[in-house]
């Protein structure tokens, strides 16, 4: 086919590479634009900018869609039989949905019509879910409420965070898309319409999503959102109004806490070089690595060395 391919991290590389691999004819790449990054600002090109760069594809990097004459006219002149949208950051605007004789196929991190929004990666695993996978739909106006292509199932691992599963889920997606391109093409592959009454919202982090809440949350759910929200917000709480980051942390199921009497959420328990943490449902969480605000990051051991942490310290 003929394709414009519409994406920028590093989750839509794979599938541009897998496009091109199985030769189809990749046009134009749309991308955003360079972002400063660090604290020199450099600017700095996007992953798919990069990829497409060094595979001769030409890229354009329009600050705006939706009324831009400029890449309508570009678009028409190519005539593109499908346009590819992965994790772009820009929503497509209508006309640009009916301009490809394929449509417009977006390959989404979740089994639609959970999770929709920006998203589906952290909060399925933020949630506690025990599977996810990729979803290969057909875009319209709605917030991914397009008929579903096809879809794969992944396993979500315990101990697995947003990062290990943004990998998994992007090498995963890239050949779902080329198969999805391949049965369209071919006339066998039927676009199935989403039960909306099933959908689930999965919106864009929020710096706050990553405060700790041990007074509301069981310790086996702040576990699962942090492990959901790496590498952004992490998981924080504050020790003495100062930040105190959590950058390791576990269940502490198999340790004997009947002798630590009340049982107060917030509150801290220290046993030789380890530190637990008081959360609802009368579960326990083990704060294996900290970063008090200003500070190195630190395993219990060391933290205790430096910080007067008595048993019975409130967090938060």
């Amino acid at each position: 086919m003929k394709l414009v391919f519409c994406g920028t991290p590093r989750f839509a590389v794979p599938t541009l590479e897998a496009l091109i691999g199985a030769g189809h004819d990749v046009a134009l790449t749309i991308t955003q634009p360079d972002r400063p990054v660090g604290r020199t600002q450099e600017l700095v090109a996007s992953p798919v900018k990069q990829t497409a760069v060094s595979a001769g594809i030409p890229v354009i990097q329009p600050e705006k869609v939706r009324n831009n004459e400029e890449l309508r006219a570009r678009l028409l002149s190519i005539a593109p039989d499908a346009i590819v949208v992965v994790a772009y950051g820009r929503i497509i605007p209508p006309w640009m949905l009916t301009l490809p004789h394929f449509g417009c196929i977006n390959l989404h991190g979740s089994l639609l019509p959970k999770y929709r929004g920006a998203a589906p990666i952290q909060w399925a695993i933020a949630m506690g879910e025990e599977f996810t996978g990729n979803t290969t739909m057909l875009l319209e106006e709605g917030l991914d409420t397009g008929p579903i292509l096809m879809q794969q199932v992944l396993v979500i691992r315990p101990e697995q965070t947003a990062l290990d599963l943004f990998e998994e889920l992007a090498k995963g997606g890239a050949p779902l898309v080329v198969e999805t391109l391949e049965r369209l093409a071919n006339k066998n592959l039927t676009p199935q319409p989403q039960d909306h009454s099933r959908a689930t919202l999965a919106p864009l982090l929020d710096r706050e999503d990553g405060r700790i809440n041990f007074g509301e949350h069981t310790a086996a759910t702040i576990k699962n959102r942090w492990r959901g929200f790496q590498p952004w917000p992490g998981a924080f709480t504050a020790l003495k109004g100062k930040k105190l980051i959590v950058h390791k942390m576990d269940l502490a199921n198999s340790i004997d806490f009947h002798s630590h009497r009340p049982h107060e959420p917030e509150t801290v328990l220290v046993r030789g070089d380890r530190i637990f943490a008081a959360c609802a449902n009368r579960t326990w969480l083990e704060l294996i690595e900290l970063q008090l605000e200003g500070k190195k990051r630190l395993n219990a051991p060391e933290f205790l060395n430096g910080t007067h942490l008595p048993s019975g310290t409130r967090l938060g």
